[in-house]
């Protein structure tokens, strides 16, 4: 049996040894490839990127931005207006100007991230404000948004707490004028007003003429007002001191109907000296609180509203300081963040000289108009009127005559519009000085040049123009030299310099002349100036009527100023000023003294500049001249130019601009400028103030000159005012 078994074993191994080795020819297969597999790697967003986005974004306050920019929670738990607010609060009383970042480091988890980096502050009153602090991150939707929360802005402010800024407010400076007299200061203030019904009778004159006196109003106008009023009527006249309202109490009293308010506040005295000049204060408007707080201000406070008040803005408020707190959400001090000190204010001391200021506001009437005195050899402006007037007093709320403000903002005449410097007119006849400089330049023309001045002109084709001999139904001037042309203001010999001009080739030269003047330009003073228009005439018509100071000619009454004072010192066109000096309040060295600041040149020789000042001698000296019969008698010196400036909206324009050559080392020569709208001949109704202004100058404000046309006596207005009589006009 064991045999059998073994047979067995040996047959099968040889069946399998033989079926090893028998070769065979492989069938042949598909040779198959299969595919790579497919990765795809799914970067992790770049935290560090998304919140420097963030952070950007927040340098520029772009808050809807930031807001877009949260997590889905952080957006349910704060609206978008509650979020903005807490970085605006933040920014107000940290008095943000800028804010600047860098991030520092990231650590990233697959869904979260935490982004390190440091936020400075730049501050205007407390320097700056450095942080390092966290941003929390999660990832929404493949994208990183922000967790935010209120340490983010400054790490203090996390659970609740709230910074809080307590401000320290000097002062606010004084304005003075050149002499250190008060126009604009702090003071105990009385507003003066009239209930008819509780006057005396018989007082109504009488009280009318001491309210004048004490308040620089006309007492007609006060007394009109009264008579014409309801028995039960507040009639608001005026402001004095509290002193000067304690020396008068018993005479005011003594009418019975005078109501005496007393107020404190920012007080303009004398109810405005040069109040174009100084302007006014106002509240903080609320389209601008966020805007001054971050500048420092509390935002209670009174900020300059126009002319020297907001020039000097940063003068008159001076260094507020201030200690920023962080606080509880009950209130309780936290920790002091950091402090600094107030600085005293400044006080402005300008060119004006207040008397003499006063005493020329007093001399317009009830004419629209503008004077201007600056000295020649400097640029200073001593005094700068602009009628009507206003009292900057009623921008005070807390005075009893506030109610008149709404008046002043809605009165046609335009009071609070300075038309010394931003107002802009044809400038008529004076405007002859510079065509004969043009003339004189290109040597067209010389001081022998001869033309005959008839009452009318007809050189230009078609068109038949008339001299003011004409209208005054004069003879003509005849046979004048060019200088005689400008003493008699021959309106035909300047048509024929622009026309002969023109056709030589000279086409933009007038204009050009202008420019040198200074015309078309801003002047620099330190308020508000007009430019007003000087255009290069491109027709020869054009360019003719330009030679006498019309068509689109506009130009102001401190421009002119400024082009008259250089003809007085040989050429030099100075930067007007008010500003003589800037000195802190508690006194110590100023921080700004007036210097004076050449900013050009008259484009004219000297030779050319001596045969002007001849002529315009003579508009006065000569027996011709269009200034003589009011200024020859006049004691002092001096050169000028009438003009009368046709107005297409009404009558004409006057003008005078002039200059005195007395040469005193102890008071400077000044040029003058005067117009009075639509008030007809400049020989007739502005050379009588100019005459006022040098005397009143010369003679410490005691010679008034003459009465003027519409005055009574001197500085009280006559009604009606006189007619105009016939004289050498233009």
């Amino acid at each position: 049996m064991l045999m059998k078994k073994i047979i067995v074993l040996l047959l099968v191994i040889m069946l399998l040894v033989g079926c090893t080795n028998t070769r065979t020819e492989p069938t042949p297969t598909a040779e198959i490839t299969l595919p790579s597999p497919s990765v795809h790697l799914t970067a992790t967003p770049d935290a560090q990127a998304a919140a420097e986005a963030y952070l950007a974004a927040w340098k520029l306050e772009q808050y809807e931005v930031l807001y877009e920019q949260l997590t889905a929670l952080t957006r349910d738990a704060i609206p978008l207006e509650e979020f903005e607010n807490s970085h605006r609060q933040a920014a107000i009383a940290m008095t943000l100007k800028e804010m600047n970042y860098q991030i520092l480091s990231s650590l990233v988890n697959p869904n979260s991230a935490q982004v390190s980096y440091r936020i400075s502050y730049d501050t205007t009153l407390l320097g700056e404000i450095s942080r390092e602090t966290t941003m929390g991150m999660a990832l929404n939707d493949g994208i990183w948004k922000v967790q935010w929360e209120a340490g983010m802005i400054l790490p203090e402010l996390s659970g609740g707490n709230v910074l809080e800024l307590k401000y320290k407010i000097p002062a606010r400076g004084n304005i003075y004028d050149q002499d250190a007299h008060a126009l604009v200061a702090q003071e105990d203030a009385v507003s003066l007003g009239i209930v008819p019904a509780w006057t005396y009778d018989g007082m109504g004159y009488a009280m009318s003429k001491a309210l004048a006196n004490l308040t620089n109003r006309q007492a007609d106008d006060i007394f009109r007002m009264f008579e014409y009023s309801q028995p039960d009527w507040y009639l608001p006249v005026g402001e004095i001191t509290a002193e000067e309202a304690a020396k008068n109490e018993v005479l005011l009293n003594s009418f019975g109907g005078v109501v005496m308010s007393p107020f404190r506040s920012r007080y303009y005295y004398e109810g405005g000296i040069a109040p174009h000049v100084t302007g006014y204060v106002l509240s903080i408007p609320l389209e601008r609180l966020e805007e001054f707080q971050r500048d420092g201000y509390r935002g209670d406070e009174k900020v300059g509203a126009d002319g020297l008040e907001i020039w000097g803005e940063d003068y008159l408020s001076g260094g507020h300081g201030a200690s920023l707190y962080v606080k509880t959400p009950e209130g309780q001090i936290v920790t002091m963040i950091s402090t600094a000190e107030a600085t005293p204010a400044y006080s402005i001391y300008t060119t004006i000289e207040r008397d003499y200021q006063l005493k020329l506001q007093q001399s317009l009437g009830n004419y629209r108009g503008a004077i201007v005195v600056m000295e020649v050899e400097t640029g200073r402006v001593l005094a700068m009127v602009s009628n009507p007037g206003y009292d900057p007093n009623l921008f005070e709320p807390s005075n009893s005559n506030y109610a008149m403000l709404g008046e002043l903002l809605n009165d046609t005449e335009l009071p609070m519009y300075n038309r010394a410097a931003q107002g802009v007119y044809p400038l008529g006849s004076v405007f002859k000085i510079i065509t004969m400089a043009t003339a004189l330049e290109t040597g067209v023309f010389n001081a022998g040049s001869k033309y005959y001045c008839d009452s009318f002109w007809t050189e230009l084709d078609g068109v038949t123009l008339y001299d003011w001999t004409y209208e005054k139904e004069l003879p003509p001037s005849g046979t004048l030299n060019l200088p005689e042309g400008l003493m008699r203001s021959c309106n035909p010999w300047f048509w024929h310099i622009g026309y002969e001009l023109w056709n030589q080739g000279y086409t933009t030269s007038i204009a050009d002349v202008a420019r040198g003047f200074g015309l078309g330009q801003y002047t620099g003073i330190e308020i508000d100036d007009e430019d007003g228009n000087l255009e290069t005439p491109q027709a020869i018509n054009e360019n003719v009527q330009l030679a006498i100071g019309q068509g689109t000619l506009q130009v102001s009454p401190l421009q002119v100023a400024r082009f008259i004072a250089a003809i007085a010192n040989g050429g030099t066109l100075y930067r007007p000023t008010l500003v003589e000096k800037i000195v802190p309040i508690d006194g110590g060295d100023a921080v700004y003294t007036f210097a004076a600041e050449e900013e050009g040149s008259l484009p004219v020789t000297a030779e050319n500049l001596q045969i002007i000042e001849d002529a315009m001698i003579s508009v006065i000296d000569d027996a011709k001249g269009t200034a003589h019969r009011y200024l020859a008698t006049l004691q002092f010196p001096v050169a000028g130019k009438t003009g009368t400036a046709q107005n297409p909206l009404g009558d004409s324009h006057a003008w005078f601009a002039g200059y005195t050559l007395r040469n005193d080392p102890d008071r400077p020569d000044i040029a003058v400028v005067v117009i009075l709208e639509n008030a007809g001949e400049g020989s007739e109704m502005a050379s009588p103030v100019f005459r006022r202004a040098v005397s009143l100058y010369f003679s410490n404000n005691t010679n008034y000159g003459w009465v003027l046309p519409w005055e009574a006596s001197p500085y009280v207005i006559a009604s009606p005012v006189p007619e105009q009589t016939d004289a050498p006009s233009d």
